[in-house]
């Protein structure tokens, strides 16, 4: 079967990604190994680098490339006018990082030389070359339109790049069986909170992470979501079940600054953690499903339409701009389609 390998930049952190076709063996394959994770973003599995892991994948590192004086230069006040623009920590370092990789492909020319038909061979001679997703061209996109349209005397025409053309993909989603034995999974009080309120209330990872105690509303049953994905606030109610288990986390771990904490007082809950909690449970439960956390705040939403619930209050529970972007779930509901009869019975 046909593979490649390669060294890959995740979160600072250097990794080797591993891109193969899809083959449930070699997943299983490379999901056994130590570390491994899989990046939603560029669509690829990826492993510590490690001497143990160049040697057993054929790594030969290359020189290292940077971008020119010029183009450290360019991003560093491109990341100022993000930063003077309240983009939320995230996203500028997606676009600086994104831009860096562009920047560095043309190290040897101005950038103000840079035009359309350099972004087309950005994509054929790098992107599409890599093998990288067609979600993380897109951010490098976003990142050259923005970059160009606040730099002058450049000959780039904003209007003709064009982003790739998305996949549609359907929503993951688990059973309402599937998702009781992940929960079930853990013993542990904390781990066990975590999980359950990421499915009870939708959230997603970050959100959970950045809940304060007073952020629970107890007396009104809900969760306030305060500076969400888009600097949005929201509501989420909780169930008298949820409330609960959070009463029991709390007696039992009494956290200071954040509700979810990690082995520093007053120092939120790491992400990878949390994770591997959800890996942990998945070995548990004997579920091979490539669970991620995102797959939780699916279901809850795939569930509750199933169950009923209007369609623009899922939307609001979701925090969702764009009903559009909840509608994808009526394509993975199986209430109706389960009742569809098919043909072949009546041969």
């Amino acid at each position: 079967m046909n593979w490649k390998a390669q060294l890959i930049k995740r979160r600072g952190e250097s990794r080797i990604a591993i891109y193969f076709e899809k083959n449930p063996d070699w997943t299983d394959r490379i999901k056994q190994q130590a570390g491994s994770q899989w990046s939603q973003t560029l669509g690829v599995w990826h492993l510590p680098d490690t001497f143990e892991n160049r040697m057993k994948f054929q790594i030969v590192e290359t020189p290292i490339k940077h971008p020119s004086a010029e183009g450290i230069a360019q991003i560093e006040k491109f990341k100022y006018w993000l930063l003077s623009k309240r983009y939320s920590d995230s996203t500028i370092k997606t676009y600086t990082e994104a831009l860096k990789s562009f920047l560095t492909f043309y190290n040897e020319k101005p950038v103000a030389e840079i035009n359309n038909d350099d972004v087309i061979r950005y994509n054929n001679e790098y992107i599409l070359n890599n093998n990288l997703s067609a979600s993380y061209q897109n951010q490098i996109v976003n990142a050259i339109k923005l970059f160009f349209a606040t730099v002058r005397e450049t000959k780039i025409e904003l209007d003709k790049i064009h982003r790739p053309k998305r996949a549609k993909l359907l929503p993951n989603v688990l059973s309402k069986e599937e998702v009781k034995l992940i929960l079930n999974a853990h013993s542990n009080t904390k781990h066990k909170t975590m999980l359950s309120l990421i499915y009870a209330c939708g959230l997603r990872c970050g959100e959970l992470l950045a809940l304060k105690p007073v952020h629970i509303d107890s007396k009104r049953n809900l969760v306030m979501l305060k500076n969400a994905k888009g600097k949005k606030d929201r509501i989420a109610p909780l169930s008298p079940k949820i409330l609960e288990m959070l009463r029991n986390y709390y007696k039992d771990y009494k956290p200071t600054t954040y509700l979810f904490e990690g082995q520093t007082a007053g120092m939120p809950y790491d992400a990878r953690s949390l994770q591997l909690i959800l890996k942990q449970a998945l070995q548990k439960t004997g579920i091979l499903k490539p669970v991620t956390l995102h797959w939780l705040r699916h279901s809850f939403a795939t569930h509750l339409l199933e169950s009923g619930t209007d369609l623009r209050y899922i939307q609001e529970l979701l925090g969702h701009s764009s009903s559009k972007t909840t509608e994808i779930y009526t394509h993975v509901s199986t209430k109706s389609i389960q009742q569809i009869k098919s043909p072949f019975d009546d041969l």
